[in-house]
């Protein structure tokens, strides 16, 4: 690479994109970019010390947190508490949002949710896992506390999203709504470095991506769908590979670089699907739009959802336009059939 383009010269590049701005933004991007580096090395180091295992704790959810989702959850709050641009932030693991009680976050422009670490079932066994991050204006007046209503926004009015994904190597992917870039952290010099300007997902793809082990209590459109991925057909490259790696950041950049469909639908069991709306379908959404491609619920774009409460959970549809388009497809022809 002839010339390095680190990513706090990218945001301040890109500053101008917003009249509205006064640097807050670019100021924010770079803190969650630090705080990213700082659960990085915790990553990268998990084997060798008392960091790996469960925590002995229960998040919102229900579910087990592990010993890198509480200390990620901490690294985020406290990097974005301190650096001032934002005057609450809501995440996965808690229950309810936080709204900073201190005079800077009080004047603060933003909120943010976050998904600390995706994927956190897979740590112990070495897999690829992501730190999700959504960003809204704030709707509740400057000087006040923070309120629900602030976190409470449709996606589509999102100001930034993005993720990054701890794996083979480290990537930050962001949108500020004016396209997509990735970052690739470059250890020796321990900087953020553009490696993927303007990504574009693939019109089509040939991967999809589902846990068929549920397949059987998915609604029969899913099912039709996942049998026509299998059918034999040259013209359309069918069969289909099919790729589930279980960390939906992993999942979703495999198919954001390559072209593909992940699907988390409801099931029988969990009739409203498994995944988060504020913290990994909207922000997910955002970016996928942004690089060409489309996210559905099935019936609607997740953009367009009001969310309800803040662990609202919705089934998810995401990836290459036309692969989309079809499983919406197929899922209103066998609505419209049992009807």
């Amino acid at each position: 690479m002839s010339s390095l383009v680190t990513l706090s010269e990218f945001i301040m590049e890109r500053q101008a994109d917003f009249p509205y701005a006064s640097g807050d933004l670019s100021r924010l991007l770079a803190d969650i970019g630090i705080a990213s580096k700082i659960i990085n090395h915790q990553v990268n180091k998990a084997g060798l010390q008392d960091i790996l295992g469960a925590e002995g704790t229960t998040n919102v959810q229900g579910e087990s947190q592990m010993k890198l989702d509480v200390f990620s959850d901490h690294a985020l709050f406290n990097a974005v508490k301190w650096g001032g641009q934002v005057c609450g932030v809501a995440s996965e693991e808690n229950e309810t949002y936080h709204a900073f009680d201190l005079e800077h976050c009080r004047k603060a422009k933003y909120v943010i949710l976050f998904d600390p670490l995706d994927g956190s079932s897979n740590i112990d066994v070495n897999v690829s896992i992501g730190t999700i991050f959504s960003i809204f204006r704030r709707r509740s007046s400057v000087g006040d506390l923070a309120n629900v209503n602030d976190f409470l926004q449709r996606g589509c009015d999102q100001v930034a999203a993005g993720y990054v994904i701890y794996g083979s190597s480290t990537m930050l992917v962001y949108t500020t709504g004016h396209g997509v870039n990735g970052f690739t952290l470059e250890p020796s010099i321990g900087e953020f470095c553009l490696s993927h300007p303007d990504m574009k997902i693939p019109e089509d793809g040939v991967i999809y991506s589902i846990n068929e082990g549920n397949l059987n209590s998915c609604g029969a459109g899913v099912q039709a769908y996942v049998s026509w991925c299998k059918e034999a057909d040259k013209k359309t490259s069918r069969p289909y590979t099919g790729r589930y790696i279980g960390s939906l950041v992993a999942d979703f950049h495999r198919n954001l670089i390559k072209g593909g469909v992940y699907m988390y639908p409801g099931t029988l069991k969990a009739p409203d699907g498994k995944l988060r709306l504020q913290y990994e379908c909207n922000p997910l959404a955002f970016i996928v739009e942004q690089a060409g491609g489309k996210a559905s619920d099935g019936r609607g774009r997740i953009l367009d959802i009001q969310p309800r409460s803040l662990h609202q959970r919705v089934p998810l549809f995401i990836g290459s336009r036309n692969m989309v388009e079809r499983v919406e497809a197929m899922i209103r022809q066998h609505e419209l059939t049992e009807a």
